[in-house]
């Protein structure tokens, strides 16, 4: 695995110098070959060894049938032609691998396929007449084999007379065809362990070649080049997927930065009109020896004063929410009562008509910012009406409803959720000459957000209509059922 480490540059440099790269000991290649070979070993050891018993246990059981079978013929052929006949039968239709012997009740031999047979039983299995009985000996003389044998006994009557025949074979053929499977998978598991090593350093090293280029093309990224993208894999894989989620990054990020640069120069150029006022101003005035310019100046610096510090307390509120720092001093609040204190306002600093109708409402969140919601609308109403101001309250369903109706200029249907972006210019008759910064409404829309509701900008019989919608609260203060399941 390449580790990468990046030196560190001073601010003012240019690029970041290509990273340093440094071979890790055991990289992901090199664990990844380890584990599969770890684990395919294993496998093939604990595969081998099941394979094996299974194998054993199959020869065996298959010769034990083969034997009983045996024993079943041979007692049939007893039943059927005595003694004398077997004997013959035996020694003519005699198999290599199979020896036997047949047992009268005084424990003598009385018939053997081979001449060596006949002194003494192989076996001591004595099983009564019509059953069979089996047993694996480690070996037998008479058999002159070393390896161990099995042997199956059956017990048969001919003529009032009981006998035992017992079949007798060498385990040898089993114990060789165990030996060689054992042979072939000791040979074979090396070479396929060696294989699974080249296929798994192969492959993986093959999608480390496309992660290292992924890693290359996003280090070339800068804040200069936030446009440009990493090439897709056309694999459709993790990776690929890694990609389109990088990919989806660098959207962010590139829309976060040029939000935050027009941001930025908005805000400069809103704080730039009340300072260069106040720096105009206060030339002008120390130009008058007399003092008397400040007296009549004073309006205006107390004007511009209150404007930018108006606008920086915006600023600080925007940077709070982007911070997800904005906290809420949730209460109960009687809606009615914050709107009627900002009506009054509105009329006594505003010479337009203001006519309202309220009823009584009780919502729940932090009364400060709605009430600076509720300013913020009534002042953009105050700015844009030509002459009347209309305020309304309605509950709809498990909500509250606001609505501030001006006889202004209708904002355009695709202006509406433009409207409350900040330092928001539809026109140039919405500029900040008429005393607006642009955040007002995007500071009321994040506040309404962060409270659970909504603020939204339509129209209403030819007036411009913004609306406030708020889950409402139970008589025992709860959220209501509707809204709380929102």
């Amino acid at each position: 695995m390449v580790m990468d480490t990046v030196r560190p540059r001073p601010a003012g440099v240019g690029p970041a110098e290509e990273p340093v790269h440094s071979q890790s000991r055991w990289g992901i290649r090199k664990r990844s070959v380890l584990s599969a070979v770890v684990v395919v070993t294993f496998s093939l050891l604990v595969g081998g060894a099941f394979l094996l018993l299974v194998l054993q246990s199959s020869l065996i059981s298959a010769a034990w049938n083969n034997l009983a079978l045996r024993a079943n013929d041979v007692a049939r052929l007893l039943d059927e032609e005595g003694v004398r006949e077997t004997q013959s039968t035996l020694v003519e239709d005699r198999r290599s691998s199979e020896q036997v012997q047949i047992i009268d009740s005084a424990n003598q031999v009385v018939a053997w396929s081979t001449r060596r047979l006949r002194t003494e039983p192989i076996s001591a299995l004595r099983p009564v007449p019509g059953k069979t009985a089996k047993e694996q000996l480690p070996r037998v003389p008479a058999l002159g084999e070393d390896d161990e044998v099995l042997v199956s006994a059956r017990g048969v009557e001919v003529h009032n007379q009981a006998y035992v025949v017992l079949v007798a074979a060498p385990l040898e053929v089993q114990t060789d065809a165990l030996r060689t499977v054992g042979l072939l998978l000791l040979v074979a598991a090396p070479l396929l362990v060696a294989l699974v090593a080249v296929a798994v350093w192969v492959l993986v090293g093959q999608s480390l070649k496309t992660v290292e280029r992924i890693r290359r093309q996003v280090a070339e990224i800068d804040g200069r080049r936030l446009s440009e993208r990493v090439e897709v894999p056309p694999t459709g894989d993790e990776i690929a997927a890694l990609t389109v989620t990088m990919n989806q990054m660098l959207d962010k990020l590139e829309h976060s930065d040029r939000t935050h640069r027009a941001f930025f120069s908005d805000a400069s150029h809103e704080l730039r009109s009340p300072l260069s006022t106040l720096v105009t101003t206060a030339e002008v005035a120390s130009l008058d020896q007399t003092g008397k310019t400040w007296l009549d100046l004073q309006q205006t610096v107390l004007n511009e004063s209150s404007r930018m510090q108006a606008l920086v307390e915006d600023l600080l509120t925007l940077a709070k929410v982007d911070a997800h720092q904005l906290q809420l001093d949730v209460q109960d609040v009687d809606l009615e009562d914050v709107l009627d204190a900002e009506i009054s306002r509105l009329r006594t600093v505003s010479g337009l008509q203001v006519r309202a109708e309220l009823q009584p409402i009780r919502v729940r969140g932090d009364e400060r910012r709605l009430s600076q919601v509720l300013r913020n609308l009534l002042d953009n109403a105050a700015r844009y009406a030509k002459s009347t101001i209309v305020v309304g309250m309605e509950r709809r369903a498990s909500d509250a409803v606001v609505s501030v109706d001006n006889d202004g200029e209708i904002i355009s249907t695709q202006d509406r959720n433009r409207v409350f972006e900040r330092f928001a210019r539809l026109d140039t008759s919405r500029s900040s000459d008429g005393g607006g910064s642009g955040l007002g409404l995007a500071i009321s829309r994040e506040i309404m957000l962060a409270h659970g509701g909504a603020v939204v900008a339509t129209e209403w019989d030819g007036w411009c209509r913004f609306q406030v919608i708020l889950p409402t609260v139970d008589v025992d203060g709860q959220p209501s059922a509707a809204s709380s399941a929102r």
